[in-house]
């Protein structure tokens, strides 16, 4: 048994039983990961898969032990490799991190500066999508970890730290009815066509319950996941936009949109840094996270097993602290 065998074996999980796109990740052929896999269950004596008609459908129940404990041991090896690359700061490396086009776009920028300034051997990739991608992104090991700003039922099985809280805002241009109104009602927001994210992305769910409490159904005539692509429908005369108050950029938007905080309305969604439970945070990593949220202790930062308190009531204070975005 070795290290390349645990490799594929867990890759292929990963890659939903697809041995295909396995080998595409570990950059080798599909007939090199099946020899693997065939070894490991040879010299383990034990089936580690269901299969029908030599197709694999899912573990079976010592293939889930072993995945387990594959899981684990990759994860020391990671480990083990970061200890000697943490030692040598000018070998050059990728930091991967998913995340939202608002995030990188309105929050992130100032982050990176320090971060570069800091560690001019790291190279920065960002990954965007929805909450549903950016879970899978990090599910998959596609990425170090994800910022996300909902959905949190998507990472149930991650680590996650709360960083930040933030709200929305109604955006409309300067001649519309809504342009003079301070704050907005509900009924007033459902008189008029919307333009918002797409379901499930940045809480757009949350807008929808405050319709739906209030017996009433929202006119979304236009979702995007750019918060851009919102802004230039709504100078257009599309709709309303709703959007994240942080994604309105008071000089460059103020000419042409008016801006209507609506937290009278809707609760405040919350921003997270999401990781896997098998990841090996490295030094850069940790120190890139307090940049993101220098607010946040670096004890704290660094134990992200105790990130989420196990207590609702716990909970509940740690996100009524979180600054605003």
């Amino acid at each position: 048994m070795n290290i390349n065998q645990l490799k594929s074996f867990v890759e292929v999980v990963r890659s939903d039983f697809n041995i295909t796109n396995a080998a595409e990740k570990l950059y080798t052929s599909q007939p090199t990961v099946s020899k693997q896999l065939k070894i490991l269950e040879d010299e383990l004596n034990v089936s580690l898969f269901n299969r029908k008609n030599n197709n694999l459908l899912s573990l079976s129940p010592i293939g889930e032990e072993v995945h387990r404990v594959a899981c684990d041991i990759l994860a020391q090896f990671d480990k083990i490799k970061s200890l000697v690359s943490n030692e040598d700061s000018t070998i050059k490396q990728n930091l991967r991190i998913a995340t939202t086009h608002t995030q990188i776009r309105y929050k992130l920028p100032k982050v990176i500066e320090r971060f570069n300034a800091r560690y001019p051997n790291i190279s920065l990739h960002f990954h965007q999508g929805a909450p549903a991608q950016l879970a899978e992104m990090v599910k998959n090991g596609d990425v170090d970890f994800a910022i996300a700003t909902e959905s949190l039922h998507l990472y149930d099985d991650l680590l996650t730290l709360p960083c930040y809280q933030w709200s929305r805002s109604a955006i409309v241009p300067h001649d519309h009815p809504l342009a003079q109104h301070e704050q907005l009602t509900i009924e007033e927001l459902a008189n008029y066509p919307l333009i918002t994210y797409v379901f499930g992305f940045t809480g757009r769910s949350k807008l929808d319950q405050v319709f739906y409490q209030n017996h009433l159904t929202p006119n979304v005539v236009l979702t995007a996941v750019d918060t851009e692509i919102i802004k230039f429908y709504v100078k257009r005369g599309a709709g309303v936009g709703v959007i994240s108050s942080v994604a309105f950029d008071s000089q460059e938007d103020s000419e042409t949109l008016r801006c209507i905080n609506i937290g009278n309305l809707v609760k405040p969604s919350y921003t997270h840094i999401c990781i896997s439970r098998h990841t090996h945070l490295k030094d850069y990593m940790y120190d890139f996270i307090s940049c993101y949220a220098p607010h946040l202790d670096l004890n704290y930062i660094h134990q992200p097993e105790q990130w989420l308190p196990a207590e609702q009531s716990e909970r509940d204070v740690l996100y009524r602290a979180l600054p605003e975005l």
